[in-house]
C-alpha cells in the first residue's frame, strides 16, 4: 500500500506544470498519476493502484443511490492520467487548475492513500482552521 507523507511548498509554472516532491514520486514509483477534483477546493493525486481501490469504492454502490450517482459524477468526470516527466512535472489539466484555484504558489500534502495540491493561501486558512478544532 502506497502511504503519502508531508506538506511540501512548490510552484505552478507558467505552463500549469508542477513538479510533484521528490517523496511523493517515489511513493509513486511509476510515470503516471491520476488527478481529479478534490474535496474543500485541491486537487486529489492517486497512483493506479490506489485509483482503481478508491474507484471500487464508488462502483460498488447502486445506481438507485442518488447521493451515490453526484459523488460518482463529481469524482470521475474530473479525473484524468497524466504523465511524470523526466524532471518530476505534471500538467495540471486547465479545469482542475481553475476548481482548485492553483495560479502561482501550491502546497502538496500528503493524505494517506493519495496526495492533494493546494492553493498555497487556500491551504494556509484550511489548515489554521484545523488548528482550532
Amino acid at each position: 500500500m502506497k502511504l503519502f507523507l508531508g506538506e511540501y511548498a512548490h510552484a505552478i509554472d507558467d505552463r500549469g506544470r508542477i513538479t510533484l516532491p521528490r517523496k511523493v514520486r517515489q511513493e509513486l514509483g511509476v510515470d503516471e498519476v491520476i488527478l481529479t477534483r478534490g474535496f474543500d477546493n485541491c486537487i486529489f493525486g492517486y497512483d493506479r493502484g490506489s485509483w482503481e481501490s478508491e474507484a471500487s469504492k464508488h462502483l460498488a454502490t447502486p445506481n438507485t443511490d442518488e447521493k451515490a450517482r453526484s459523488l460518482r459524477r463529481y469524482v470521475f468526470a474530473a479525473a484524468e492520467s497524466v504523465s511524470i516527466d523526466r524532471l518530476g512535472r505534471v500538467l495540471v489539466p486547465a479545469h482542475l487548475k481553475e476548481y482548485a484555484g492553483v495560479t502561482g504558489k501550491v502546497i502538496v500534502v500528503g493524505a494517506g492513500d493519495h496526495f492533494e495540491i493546494w492553493d498555497e493561501g487556500n491551504w494556509k486558512r484550511y489548515a489554521a482552521r484545523l488548528s482550532t478544532t
